[in-house]
């Protein structure tokens, strides 16, 4: 199968290679060894000082971008099952007191908003753990006083979701309160990653490759990315943020539920004619602008696939994206009676219950960067 691009045949591995020139590809596929860094930096006894503790709460501080996002979903995600509160605030939260661990996580070492963070979490005499690089003034204000978490594999600041994520699931594990909660084996995660980066190279064909199928079905059109829960709409808003920066492409994020409320502005007014050309259209004659209908792109986890395929009736043109171990492009079932009548819908992978929730969730975030480089390479718009 050949990618529909003017500029670039995705199947083409050399090409492909030859027009990633800032590396953009190889720094998406590096999620295995930021979360293999991490596992290290945990062996290593980084962060000892918060193990087996079990504190009244875990506070995550972020300065936003991709440090918000993985916050975002590690509270919506692990925060249900946990042994106690996961709170992600901009600040320090003013109950915050000896009793509390705090996690401020950014890309800059020198924002005031993570430095005050930190000074403030010191003051109040709670445990912290510094998830951003080893300088500046925010390694002066810890200063031998909190743990730290330096990045460890050199990327690009927007691959770093897979990091943060993987910081906070290691501060999670290691307190007491992780005992018995869904928590992956940081080591295995980052062997999951590394299958799903090998899965997407560039040396596999589009029918095959899962980032490519969708960088495809991506380009030109109107893209809305949801998720069916809280921690797949967190997941949603990262995936418009590597489109938009990763691809130059707009994309909006929602909840499927909010989706399916506004079904009838986002089918569009039809598909647009041959030929069509926006210079020469006069809507006193031609009447208004056709538009296209928006492709929405719901995520889901393997437990909530069957029942979230059933909610896509409503919308013109749907896919639901899952993280399963062979995938494979099939209609989605309206109302599971096996009818495969339905056009435009397609199902990414087969269900399947061998991968924890987070696993899942990380594995999509390492396809969504990486379908993000390929769209940008044919060109996102």
């Amino acid at each position: 199968m050949t990618a529909p691009s003017p500029l670039l045949d995705l199947d083409d591995a050399v090409s492909v290679a030859a027009a990633d020139t800032e590396g953009a590809m190889r720094a998406a596929a590096l999620g295995g060894a930021q979360v293999r860094s991490v596992a290290e930096a945990v062996a290593e006894g980084l962060i000892d000082r918060v193990r087996d503790m079990r504190p009244r709460s875990v506070v995550l501080v972020t300065s936003g971008g991709r440090a918000a996002r993985a916050a975002s979903v590690l509270e919506a995600s692990v925060g249900p099952h946990f042994g106690l509160p996961i709170v992600h605030a901009p600040v320090v939260p003013p109950w915050v007191g000896s009793l509390d661990v705090v996690v401020v996580a950014g890309d800059d070492a020198g924002d005031p908003r993570l430095v005050s963070a930190a000074d403030s979490a010191l003051r109040r005499g709670a445990e912290l753990v510094v998830v951003a690089p080893d300088e500046g003034p925010l390694r002066a204000a810890a200063a031998g006083r909190g743990a730290l978490l330096a990045p460890r594999v050199r990327t690009s600041d927007r691959n770093g979701f897979l990091r943060y994520l993987a910081a906070g699931l290691a501060v999670l594990g290691t307190l007491d309160a992780g005992r018995g909660a869904p928590l992956p084996d940081l080591a295995g995660l980052a062997d999951v990653l590394d299958g799903e980066a090998t899965r997407n190279h560039p040396s596999a064909e589009v029918f095959h490759n899962p980032a490519k199928s969708l960088a495809v079905r991506f380009q030109n059109r109107r893209v809305v990315v949801a998720g069916d829960s809280a921690a797949t709409t967190a997941l949603a808003g990262h995936a418009t943020d590597m489109l938009l920066c990763g691809a130059g492409t707009s994309a909006a994020a929602a909840g499927l539920s909010d989706v399916l409320a506004s079904a009838a502005l986002l089918a569009g007014t039809g598909d647009l004619p041959p030929g069509y050309d926006p210079i020469f259209h006069d809507e006193e004659f031609d009447g208004p602008v056709p538009v296209t209908p928006a492709r929405v792109f719901v995520l889901a986890t393997a437990q909530s696939r069957t029942t979230t395929s059933r909610r896509l009736a409503a919308l013109a043109d749907a896919e639901l994206v899952t993280a399963a171990a062979d995938e494979e492009l099939a209609p989605v079932d309206r109302f599971g009676t096996g009818d495969s009548e339905m056009t435009g819908r397609a199902v990414s992978g087969p269900a399947q219950g061998e991968r924890t929730e987070m696993e899942q969730l990380a594995v999509l975030a390492v396809r969504l960067e990486m379908a993000a480089v390929y769209l940008r390479l044919i060109g996102g718009r």
